[in-house]
């Protein structure tokens, strides 16, 4: 059984169609998070490693759909913002997280833009948030620009490190990529708690 799905997914890979997947599938996630755009580029990669598809074409065709499904969630929040700020009495909950989310992206919007363009739901809500509290369009795009081609590339090479160490057995390469796409992702958020601490006991401290 993994031998037919394996032969399945070389089949797939080696088609020009993959880049249009790709590319669609990288847009999708943008504005639907359950979409498996990390996982998708990732096996693309893994199978560049023997050199079919372009390693370089799968990381455009990715790049390219994920600044495309960025600008179309930042659209819809956008477009949805003031509805949201209508609703939003003053002094309400509602009102005061819009708020934070406002100055939070005015103070460091390009950090928070591109981080979070590397985890699954976190991107589309910064991207409908920046466009429901007016965050400045050619801000964002600048900032999409840099997000979608960092992403594209570390996803990609993700994988195709995996396929170049197992360059025999791919699903050995895949299982690699996913193990190292993990072990990122875990250290940034470990990164991201130690640094919420810090700042939490200096509060706690400066508050003494």
């Amino acid at each position: 059984m993994p031998d037919v799905s394996l032969t399945l997914a070389e089949n797939v890979v080696a088609s020009p169609w993959l880049y249009l997947v790709l590319f669609a599938v990288a847009a999708a996630d943008g504005f639907f998070p359950l979409v498996p755009s990390e996982s998708s580029v990732i096996t693309a990669g893994v199978f560049a490693a023997t050199g079919e598809p372009s390693l370089v074409l799968v990381i455009v065709a990715a790049a390219l759909g994920a600044f495309a499904g960025d600008q179309i969630s930042y659209a819809l929040g956008r477009a949805g913002g003031p509805r949201l700020y209508r609703r939003a009495r003053p002094g309400s909950r509602r009102r005061a997280a819009l708020d934070r989310a406002r100055a939070a992206l005015a103070q460091r919007g390009g950090v928070i833009i591109v981080v979070a363009r590397y985890f699954p739901g976190a991107r589309t809500a910064v991207t409908l948030t920046a466009g429901a509290v007016g965050y400045r369009w050619r801000r964002f795009a600048g900032f999409g620009v840099v997000a979608a081609v960092t992403w594209g590339t570390y996803s990609a090479l993700v994988g195709y490190l995996g396929g170049v160490a197992f360059e025999r057995d791919p699903l050995k390469g895949l299982l690699l990529g996913f193990g190292l796409a993990a072990a990122v992702t875990a250290a940034v958020e470990a990164a991201r708690f130690a640094r919420r601490r810090r700042l939490a006991a200096g509060l706690a401290q400066s508050a003494c």
